[in-house]
C-alpha cells in the first residue's frame, strides 16, 4: 500500500475519532443538564380568570377537589385520573384551562412543551422525560403539563415496529413514568394537542389519558363572557355593545378576541383617547380580519374596475345564495395582508353544517373569478382569485374525502383508507374536479341571470370604495 494511502487512511480515522468524541462530549454535557433544568413554577390564574368552556372546568374542578380531599374518594375506592388531555382548536385556552387547574389546586405548576423531549442525542429526550417526573414525584402533589405532545405521542407506524426509534424512546418513556406513580400521589399530567386525530392509541387508553375534555371554539354567550373579562381589565367605555360584538365575532378563539381588544386598545392609545371605544374595536376588527387599508392606494382605473365586479360577484352571491350571513362591509381598498379588496360577511351561529351549505359556501368562493369572467371575458380573469382558489379546493377536498357527500365516492373517509392503506388521495381528484365545475357553471348561471345588479354593486364599489349591508339592501 503506498505511503500517502496509509496517511489518507489515519487521517479518515482521526476525523471519525474526532466527531465520535465530539458528539459523545455534547451528549454528556447535555445529560449533565437535566438535573440542572428547573420545571417549578407557580400559577397564579384561576378558574374565575377563564371564560367560556363552563364543561371543561367543571371537569376540572373535579380533579381539584380529588387533589384537596383524597379521602373522600378512597372511601368508594375511586381513583384520580392520571392524565387529562385538553384538545381542541388553536387559541381555545388549553394552556389557560391547565394554569387554571394548577392555581385552583394550589400545586406546582411543571409546564413543559413537547418539542422539549426532541433531541439529536439517543436517549436524551427519554433523560428528561424522567428528570420531569422526578422533580414532581419529589414535589409531591403538582400538575405536570406538557403542550403539544403530538411532538412525541404521535402514531407509531406499524404497531412497535420502530421501537429503536429516539420518538418511540421518548413516548416509551412517557407512558412508563405515568404507569408508574401510585393514583393517591396527587400528580396530574395534563397535556394538550391540537390533533387527537394523530397521538398513539397507547397514549389515549385507561391509565394513561384516561380523562379527555375538548375545549371548543366559544358560543355566543362564551364570547360575550370572555368580551367582558377583557374588556373590563382594559380601559374601555361603558356604552361598548358587547353583544353585537358577540355576533361580529363568530368562530373567534379566545386568544383572537383577546388580541381584537388588544389591538383596540392600541388603536385608543395612537389616537389619544381615553377610553376604548366601540369604533377602536371594529377598526381593530377590519384590520385582524383583512389587514389594514392603505391610506393612499395606487390610482389604478383598471385595477379598481376588476376589483369592484370581483367582490360585487362575491356580495351578491352570498346574499342570493346564503340571506341568513350579515354581509359586513365590501372593500376595493387594498389592505396590509395583500388582499386588492375583501367581502366581509358573519355566518349565523348554530346551524347545522349541511351538503347544500357547503356547496353554497363554494359558490360564494367562486363567485369573484366568475363575475371577471361575466363582465370581461374568459382571456382576461386576474390572479385577484387566488386565495379563493386555495379556499375552495380545500372545503371539496374535505366534502369527498372527509365527509362522504360525493355521490360517486359515497360514503367513504378517504383520509382514513390512505392512512390504513398507504395510499394517495388521487383516486378522487376527478370527483373534486366534477364538484367545482359543476358549481362554477350554476354560478355563472346566477351572475349572468342577475347581471344587472352585479353591475349595479360594481359601480357603487367604483364610486364609494366601501359598501356595508345597508347599501346591499337598497339594491
Amino acid at each position: 500500500m503506498e505511503s500517502y494511502q496509509v496517511i489518507a487512511i489515519i487521517g479518515v480515522l482521526i476525523f471519525i475519532y474526532f466527531i465520535f468524541f465530539r458528539n459523545k462530549k455534547s451528549a454528556q454535557k447535555e445529560i449533565n443538564k437535566l438535573n440542572e433544568v428547573e420545571y417549578n413554577s407557580t400559577s397564579n390564574t384561576k378558574f374565575n380568570d377563564v371564560a367560556g368552556n363552563y364543561e371543561a372546568k367543571e371537569s376540572l374542578l373535579e380533579i381539584v377537589d380529588f387533589i384537596k380531599k383524597p379521602d373522600k374518594y378512597k372511601r368508594f375506592n375511586a381513583r384520580m385520573p392520571k392524565g387529562v388531555l385538553l384538545y381542541g382548536a388553536p387559541g381555545t385556552g388549553k394552556t389557560l384551562m391547565a394554569k387554571a387547574l394548577a392555581g385552583e389546586a394550589g400545586v406546582p405548576f411543571y409546564a413543559v412543551s413537547g418539542s422539549d423531549f426532541v433531541q439529536i442525542y439517543a436517549g436524551l429526550g427519554a433523560g428528561r422525560i424522567r428528570t420531569l417526573f422526578k422533580k414532581a414525584k419529589k414535589a409531591g402533589k403538582s400538575v405536570i403539563f406538557i403542550d403539544e405532545i403530538d411532538a412525541i405521542g404521535k402514531k407509531r407506524v406499524g404497531g412497535n415496529m420502530r421501537g429503536s426509534d429516539e420518538g418511540d424512546r421518548t413516548l416509551n418513556a412517557l407512558l412508563t413514568e405515568m404507569s408508574g406513580f401510585s393514583d393517591d400521589s396527587g400528580i396530574v399530567v395534563v397535556a394538550a394537542t391540537n390533533r387527537i386525530d394523530t397521538l398513539d392509541n397507547a397514549l389515549l387508553r385507561p391509565g394513561r389519558f384516561d380523562r379527555q375534555i375538548e375545549i371548543m371554539l366559544p358560543d355566543r354567550n362564551a364570547r360575550k363572557d370572555i368580551l367582558n373579562l377583557y374588556l373590563e381589565k382594559r380601559n374601555s367605555d361603558d356604552k361598548i355593545d358587547v353583544d353585537k360584538l358577540a355576533d361580529l365575532t363568530v368562530y373567534f378563539s379566545g386568544a383572537m378576541i383577546e388580541n381584537l381588544i388588544n389591538e383596540a386598545a392600541l388603536l385608543a392609545i395612537r389616537e389619544s383617547s381615553e377610553k376604548i371605544n366601540i369604533n377602536h374595536i371594529e377598526n381593530a376588527y377590519l384590520n385582524v380580519i383583512a389587514g389594514t387599508e392603505q391610506k393612499n392606494p395606487t390610482d389604478n382605473k383598471r385595477q379598481k374596475e376588476i376589483t369592484s365586479y370581483h367582490e360585487a360577484g362575491h356580495a351578491f352571491v352570498s346574499r342570493y345564495l346564503m340571506p341568513e350571513n350579515k354581509v359586513i362591509r365590501v372593500s376595493i381598498i387594498p389592505t396590509s395582508k395583500g388582499a386588492g379588496g375583501y367581502t366581509l360577511s358573519t355566518p349565523g351561529e348554530n346551524e347545522v353544517v349541511t351538503k347544500a351549505k357547503i356547496k353554497k359556501q363554494l359558490s360564494v368562493l367562486m363567485a369573484g373569478r366568475v363575475a371577471e369572467e361575466v363582465f370581461f371575458g374568459k382571456d382576461n380573469v386576474t390572479i385577484g382569485a387566488q386565495n379563493d382558489i386555495e379556499r375552495s379546493t380545500s372545503i371539496a377536498i374535505d366534502y369527498v374525502a372527509k365527509y362522504g357527500m360525493d355521490e360517486s365516492t359515497g360514503f367513504v373517509n378517504f383520509n382514513v383508507m390512505a392512512d390504513k392503506l398507504n395510499m394517495s388521495l388521487n383516486s378522487i381528484e376527478s370527483s373534486i374536479k366534477k364538484l367545482i365545475d359543476e358549481l362554477y357553471f350554476e354560478v355563472m348561471h346566477i351572475i349572468e341571470k342577475n347581471r344587472d345588479k352585479v353591475e349595479e354593486i360594481a359601480k357603487l364599489l367604483i364610486e364609494k370604495e366601501v359598501l356595508y349591508e345597508s347599501d346591499l339592501n337598497n339594491i
